[in-house]
């Protein structure tokens, strides 16, 4: 298997944090923790904000006038390529971060088929597209509660990365399913039209209706921020949105009843932290990255801070727990983000932190979010321009806006231009990450992407190749083997069926599912398998506790 002191407002760079690292030197922190550690449970809170640049956290500093949580715990930076580019996408990124391995554009937790990166071990062509586990189902074999917490629909491609397999991250049809059928204790974020048939463009085509199957696993169904910070229970699904929940600038200037991400963190924390063998917990910033396309520096802006505010809750926590593990990084740059651009050639030295930090403090809301503002015939343009920032607009400017046909593209260049704002791109960037961790048996210096999932397996005590092993056997394979007769029943395309049979038994693998149903001697019973079932269209795989299920 491929396996591949006094606070300062300025930064540190990823170079000095790697050169400490290689000295050795123990921090006030690092004796903290070997002081306050623990046997047991051991704890893992990973945390990423999305396609966030180094100069994007730069920014939000200065932008808050003090250290950002982040910087007390930054240890060192992480490469983010993918086994067929130097710029990474979010789905082969969150397969690296949560399985130690490297894959391909919007491939997720399943090894790659193309591998063409210098330094990235080739893939045998029969494992091609074979799921790979990830550290949070390494997790719940091993015994903790685990949780998934996004600002996104918790179907997107970094969430799917620790929760599910698919070919492809659009899929949110079967990674919703596996999401659920993974019995994941805490679920948090957006993406509630992909649990249920509907008109939507995510709504489910199977026929099944998973709100239904999370109520009858008993999980508190909330859909409120009030309703979610009342819940008691030990399970909990937090559906805030039809899709991603709002930046935190707009959710706070329109006062809407969606958490935080920091409160879905801190009751994740709360929830999971009651299991006395651990737990694992993923949270992800994820409009970050949307923003960083969009080039919109207040939208960047919201969410970093909003991220970080986040990992102030899990640090906390780890402080008080003392074997509790803290990494929170970025899945890989975006847009280029500088302060200083073409305006600033020449008289760089002499422009003071105000010039580039007040324009963007007019702003109350993301561009987004003051857009939705807008009226149809666009009579109230001035009044959303200055919810965005764009405070005495000239009357050319005015005249711009009122009749853009790019209007968010429009709005973004004239707020960036007078806040000497620079971006290289709307796309993704190759360069390397900070890496910020905390807690016993951190993770240090420059490290790879695929370094930070074999790192928290370890520390939670066991291997993602064992686990791999023990989750995802080729079933036609290893079926025939033991002498059944196997198909797979497409009578309903949206609902594949792997059937195994010989003799008077018969056992069905519906895709996406962690049961089997089990027809032996005209007598049926379904089996809860160890994992979820995978189909990656051309082959099943299932746990190895599917191989011996006669009664």
């Amino acid at each position: 298997m491929n396996r591949n002191v006094k606070k300062k407002v300025a930064g540190i760079s990823i170079a000095a944090a790697v050169a400490i690292s290689s000295l050795g030197l123990a921090t006030n922190a690092d004796l903290t923790e070997a002081k306050n550690k623990k046997k047991e449970p051991t704890n893992v809170i990973m945390l990423v904000m999305d396609g966030t640049s180094a100069g994007a956290t730069n920014l939000a500093r200065w932008y808050k006038g003090e250290d950002l949580a982040m910087d007390e715990i930054l240890v060192g930076g992480m490469r983010t390529h993918s086994a067929e580019s130097a710029i990474t996408d979010s789905a082969p990124a969150a397969t690296a971060l949560a399985t130690g391995n490297k894959s391909n554009d919007k491939v997720i937790g399943l090894l790659p088929k193309i591998v063409n990166t210098p330094g990235v071990d080739p893939v045998d062509p029969e494992d091609t597209y074979k799921p790979v586990a990830n550290v949070l189902e390494g997790a719940k074999l091993a015994g903790k509660s685990t949780g998934i917490i996004s600002t996104s629909e918790i179907q997107h491609a970094t969430p799917a990365g620790f929760s599910a397999h698919a070919t492809h991250r659009s899929n949110y049809q079967d990674i919703a399913e596996q999401q659920v059928y993974q019995g994941i204790d805490v679920v948090l974020g957006g993406g509630k039209e992909s649990l249920a048939p509907g008109a939507s463009k995510n709504a489910r085509v199977d026929g099944e209706n998973l709100i239904e199957v999370i109520d009858e696993n008993g999980y508190d169904f909330v859909e409120t921020k009030e309703q979610l910070l009342k819940s008691s229970s030990d399970k909990i699904w937090g559906s805030f949105a039809s899709s991603a929940l709002a930046y935190d600038f707009d959710r706070q200037e329109t006062n809407n009843s969606e958490p935080s991400l920091a409160e879905m963190t801190k009751k994740g924390i709360d929830t999971l932290s009651k299991d006395k063998d651990g737990f694992f917990m993923f949270v992800e910033g994820s409009k970050v990255d949307w923003a960083a396309h969009a080039n919109d520096t207040v939208g960047i802006l919201s969410d970093v801070l909003a991220f970080d505010d986040a990992v102030k809750e899990a640090v906390d926590f780890a402080k008080k727990d003392g074997n509790t593990m803290v990494i929170a990084v970025s899945d890989h740059g975006n847009s280029g983000i500088t302060m200083g651009n073409l305006n600033t050639n020449s008289n760089y030295p002499e422009i003071p932190v105000s010039t580039y930090i007040d324009p963007l403090k007019k702003a109350t809301m993301t561009v987004e979010g003051a857009l939705k503002q807008l009226k149809s015939d666009r009579s109230n343009m001035e009044q959303v321009a200055g919810l965005y920032g764009l405070d005495d607009l000239t009357s050319k400017e005015l005249d711009v806006l009122k009749a853009s046909k790019t209007l968010q593209a429009d709005m973004t260049k004239m707020l960036a231009n007078r806040a000497n704002i620079g971006f290289t791109t709307g796309g993704h960037t190759g360069e390397d990450v900070f890496l910020y961790a905390y807690g016993p048996s951190k993770p240090k210096g420059l490290v790879d992407n695929t370094d930070i999932a074999t790192t928290m397996a370890g520390f939670m005590g066991f291997d993602l190749e064992n686990i791999s092993d023990e989750l995802f056997v080729n079933a036609r394979e290893a079926f025939e083997q033991k002498a059944y007769k196997t198909r797979i029943d497409v009578t309903d395309a949206n609902n594949p069926i792997f059937i195994a049979e010989k003799g008077n038994l018969k056992i069905e693998l519906p895709i996406n599912k962690n049961i089997a149903n089990v027809t032996q001697n005209k007598k049926s019973f379904t089996k809860t398998l160890d994992g979820v079932t995978v189909y990656n269209g051309k082959d099943f795989y299932v746990s190895q506790k599917a191989l011996n299920l006669s009664k």
